[in-house]
């Protein structure tokens, strides 16, 4: 995290500061991360032929393990002082949330990203479904409902497209759900024409695309193999972003849902200005090969994509940081935490120097307001 002035001053640094404080931004936090401790907390969702299965047999995911391939700096990749007193593991604990995260910052909204059991990358995609939809009850009953400032993610098992439009029906109407979940790492690249009916429901009932980096498509993380090193495959995120954005536009996605948004989440931003020019290189070369595609790829990413801002990037000159930022646009970047994994990006401090406060509110609060129906 870049170190800077907190936004306004902190008179709790213990973490007992109020969201009430009239001298404090209203965060709209685009990534935390809620999870039940344990399959148990999930049984009140979950179908006992589903709930049975797991106990019997497990999760079985397509990179072949029921886990994680790359162990974590931290267990679960989590900040130590997240884990609840009472034996639950972090993002499970609503009161400790609040405290720690909600209360301290003053975060108006928080968007859950549901990982771990999501059912997203299970092999049996019946199981897949199932456990997707109790993910989606738990974020709504348990969380949702009591904190009405948090907001859940629709989690799809987006490799069955038929099942996701089914899940995107049940819950699109509800405004305790604030977009469509989906990971980057899928079984083809996401543009494809397999993934269209998730779009098309997604549009119809006005959510955004939230593509949030892991998954188990099935394929190493590199265009060659399995890397060696867990900070290999941690620096591979933002390149499954940038296959995720290029796959949509090339595609033609937005051509045929002109109202799709779609944010791109803890992959960074850093990596879009170069991917933009080249692809606008290209298309210039050879844009016979795409008739559908109306626009330049620029003009397109520029209309539809939108990034969240963890991890946030930390060149040697911060001056380049807020260069990239203005390419970028503004407007096109949401404040993101992480919460509660180790590499976490305070909000008071993870802004680099010299980013004007006009900017810092529309990162932290009018972005995420117009993009997850909150305005």
């Amino acid at each position: 995290m870049m170190l800077d002035a907190p936004l306004m001053t902190d008179p709790h640094p213990d973490g007992a500061a109020s969201a009430n404080k009239p001298n404090r931004l209203a965060i709209i936090d685009g990534d935390i991360h809620t999870a039940p401790s344990t399959l148990a907390e999930l049984a009140p969702f979950l179908e006992k032929r589903w709930l049975t299965h797991m106990q019997t047999y497990g999760s079985r995911k397509r990179h072949g393990s029921s886990y994680e391939p790359y162990p974590k700096s931290a267990p679960r990749a989590m900040r130590r002082d997240t884990w609840p007193d009472d034996g639950g593991t972090p993002g499970s604990s609503l009161p400790l949330l609040q405290k720690q995260h909600l209360d301290h910052y003053g975060v108006e909204v928080g968007i859950m990203g549901p990982l771990g059991l999501s059912g997203q990358g299970e092999i049996n995609l019946d199981l897949s479904a199932a456990l997707a939809s109790a993910i989606n009850d738990w974020q709504r009953d348990v969380m949702a409902a009591p904190e009405p400032r948090l907001k859940a993610s629709i989690v799809v098992p987006f490799e069955d497209a038929t099942a996701s439009v089914r899940e995107i029906e049940r819950c699109g109407a509800d405004s305790r759900f604030a977009q469509v979940f989906l990971l980057t790492r899928s079984m083809d690249p996401l543009g494809n024409r397999r993934y269209w009916p998730i779009y098309e429901a997604a549009q119809a009932y006005g959510l955004p695309l939230g593509f949030h980096v892991f998954g188990a498509g099935g394929h190493p993380y590199t265009g060659t193999g399995w890397p060696s090193y867990y900070m290999e495959e941690g620096a591979g995120h933002s390149t499954s972003c940038q296959t995720v954005v290029t796959s949509l536009v090339m595609e033609g996605v937005f051509e045929r849902f002109p109202r799709l948004k779609a944010v791109m989440i803890e992959g960074g931003f850093g990596w879009l200005p170069a991917l933009t020019w080249r692809l606008d290189r290209l298309f210039e070369r050879m844009r016979d090969e795409v008739p559908h595609m109306t626009r330049r790829p620029s003009e397109i990413i520029r209309e539809h994509i939108w990034l969240t801002t963890q991890p946030m990037e930390e060149p040697a000159e911060r001056a380049h940081l807020n260069q990239t930022m203005e390419w970028i646009g503004w407007d096109k970047l949401l404040f993101a935490s992480d919460y509660p994994h180790w590499d976490f990006d305070d909000p008071f401090r993870a802004f680099p120097a010299g980013i004007t406060d006009v900017h810092k509110r529309q990162i932290l609060t009018t972005n995420g307001k117009a993009v997850y129906r909150l305005a």
